[in-house]
């Protein structure tokens, strides 16, 4: 357990133990075993105490060999002050001191400290372990090999060899290196390691896919789109790997506190010794008294606890919320989520689903099957995104024996065809005003498409983004953690932004906004917000770079193959389901809780340990607890911050 920091590729500084686990574990059975059998020698054969010193000296080496390496290093390399030096000198300190006139041995505790130090170790090792496990799954998504497909055979090359454009194929089980698009072959993918979600996702010809998913059944050939480097499975990891940097501002505080601290522990501690035995006059028969309690000062004073346990909280929280498929950049953006009071939501692909469906069908002549049929076959060859939803609510027409003739579009207005013998227009009033037809509007919001049929008004259909199943929860949700502004922008009309708004619970929307101006609207909303929490802004990442960045926190959701999501945002969801931020908003406050327990908790015992031992009632016993026993604790507390419990 070391106090001081290390640029490593995680939050919790790994001091490299010579031995694993196990070893460590039998090096601890062995040293306990060997302590009471040098008491049980003390106890009953009269030995001097040099002798006494020599038996305990061979537990005291067992357990401590590695702390007393780790410091001698640590003063060989100019960087003394850390625990394994504060340990070792109070240790040897306390071997020494029952030489001094007048004092008694403290074998026994000298030995144990050392001991209990191991067992600390240990539990820091064992939650450091868990902690990595957390974050280890997502780099399982790493492919190492491709099956790319050249000169007719399927050749087996590292996934940085495959250029953009090559055929891979992907058997039953395995990875899929590089994002494509599906050209043979049907099957259900495992997204789990991505998402969080254990739901497969059933792919097939003509569908994107992206790395680090696993092929459930049957064989893909799939076109890649990118290289590797610029592919999901690679921006992730990078992002994972990247997070250690991004550190919150408690551990940054720990950081600098304990470089500035144990300094000036370890000079107090000599203060303690030497002053009072000075001033009182009678240096030689009160410094072993002073010395002793300088002993306890400097167990006591290490700040291990916080050093270790509150960077393995911000590191489990975001191994734990990882697990879930959100993606944290840092230990700073627990902390500024922890601190959200306004969220900022981008109406389509984050609330919605972004994808148009016929939501009704109102007749005036023909039924409702017939006029979705010939609007289905009017819109056959559309490229638009409501042509597709009409087509969608009449899947038929891609196999029935209608012809499409005479097909003519319409720039804003509409399209119109030949639909066997009659001739139809789909499309607005504008459309409709071309075809000379009387129409009439409508009392459902949405988007209203109007159809005519040989010259006669046949009714209309109204379309709208689908709400996502859980969006209204999601308000409720974030409501129930004190969220107490959900604002939502758009570039929709006005009466279909209030009424997507009404139908989720979100009271305050704005509409008809260009990318521009929803800058320009977060803008606003932050001045408001200043020195009232802050703010996120939640969108799906393909077009809102922009907000994103200029938010105190950017959330990009359903961020699947959106480099500019996993670039632009500070989290990363990566389903489409809104009610994770409301599950990113409660991990960061219950990871920032238990940091908190840990730090008041450190500092409560080792202050009320350290006033007993200023006025001589501590004892060696204390220390031990107030530093090892403290750090036990608040690691064990730390790895609650690995739960991963489902929001």
């Amino acid at each position: 357990m070391s106090c001081h920091d290390h640029n490593c590729g995680c939050q919790v500084h790994h001091h490299e133990h010579e031995h694993g686990l196990k070893e460590q574990i039998v090096l601890i059975a062995a040293s306990a075993v060997l302590l009471v059998a040098a008491v049980i020698i003390e106890k009953s054969c009269n030995l001097a105490t040099w002798q006494l010193l020599l038996v305990y000296m061979v537990p005291y080496l067992v357990a401590g060999h590695d702390t007393l390496k780790e410091a001698l290093e640590g003063v060989l390399h100019g960087d003394m002050f850390n625990e394994h030096f504060l340990m070792s000198i109070a240790t040897i300190g306390a071997l020494c001191i029952g030489f001094l006139p007048g004092m008694e041995t403290q074998f026994p505790e000298a030995v144990f400290v050392m001991l209990f130090f191991q067992v600390g170790e240990l539990f820091e090792g064992y939650a450091e372990g868990q902690s990595r496990k957390s974050i280890a799954h997502l780099m399982d998504i790493r492919p190492d090999t491709a099956n790319v497909i050249r000169d007719g055979k399927i050749v087996t090359v590292s996934p940085e060899e495959v250029k953009v454009g090559e055929i891979i194929v992907v058997t039953s089980g395995g990875k899929i290196p590089l994002d494509g698009i599906i050209v043979d072959g049907t099957s259900a993918l495992n997204t789990a390691a991505l998402t969080g979600e254990s739901m497969p996702r059933d792919v097939a010809v003509g569908d994107e896919v992206i790395s680090g998913c696993i092929n459930l059944s049957g064989v893909l050939q799939i076109r890649t789109v990118k290289t590797f480097g610029e592919s999901t499975v690679s921006k992730i990891i990078e992002l994972v790997e990247n997070s250690a940097e991004r550190k919150s501002n408690s551990e940054a505080f720990i950081t600098r506190f304990a470089r500035v601290y144990t300094p000036i522990v370890v000079f107090a501690a000599i203060a303690l010794a030497v002053l009072p035995p000075l001033f009182s006059g009678a240096f030689a028969a009160t410094f072993p008294t002073w010395l002793g309690r300088a002993l306890v000062f400097l167990v006591v004073s290490c700040p291990c606890a916080l050093v270790i346990s509150v960077p393995l909280t911000f590191f489990g929280g975001i191994g734990g919320a990882s697990r879930q498929g959100i993606l944290v950049k840092g230990g700073n953006f627990i902390d500024a989520l922890s601190k959200v009071k306004t969220v900022v939501f981008d109406k389509t692909g984050t609330l919605t689903e972004g994808k148009f469906t016929v939501e009704a069908v109102h007749p005036e002549v023909y039924d409702e099957k017939h006029i979705l049929h010939l609007a289905a076959h009017v819109e056959h060859f559309s490229t638009h995104p409501i042509g597709a939803a009409l087509r969608d609510a009449f899947p038929e027409e891609a196999t029935d024996s209608c012809k499409t003739a005479e097909y003519q579009e319409f720039a804003g207005e509409g399209i119109s065809a030949k639909v066997g013998e009659l001739k139809v227009f789909v499309g607005n009033t504008k459309l409709m005003a071309r075809a000379g037809v009387q129409w009439h509007d409508c009392h459902c919001k949405g988007t209203i498409i109007h159809v005519a049929i040989d010259g006669l008004y046949a009714g209309h259909i109204v379309i709208n983004d689908k709400i996502k199943e859980d969006s209204p929860a999601t308000v409720c949700m974030l409501a129930d953690l004190g969220v107490d502004r959900l604002v939502m922008l758009t570039g929709d009309k006005a009466d279909v932004a209030g009424d997507i708004a009404a139908k989720i619970g979100i009271n305050e929307y704005y509409a008809e906004l260009l990318p521009a101006g929803k800058v320009e609207y977060v803008e606003k909303l932050l001045a408001q917000c200043h020195g009232k929490g802050l703010l996120a802004f939640v969108g799906d990442g393909i077009n809102d770079a922009p907000v994103l960045s200029r938010a105190d926190i950017g959330i990009a959701m359903g961020a699947l193959g959106s480099d500019a999501a996993i670039e632009a945002a500070d989290v990363v969801l990566m389903d489409d389901k809104p009610s994770k931020i409301a599950a990113a908003i409660r991990i960061a406050r219950r990871t920032i809780a238990i940091a908190r327990q840990n730090v008041w908790f450190a500092i409560g015992v080792k202050l009320a340990v350290l006033v007993l031992a200023a006025i001589g009632l501590g004892t060696m016993w204390m220390a031990v607890f107030a530093d090892v026993g403290v750090t036990v604790l608040a690691v064990l507390n730390a790895m609650r911050s690995l739960s991963s419990r489902r929001a």
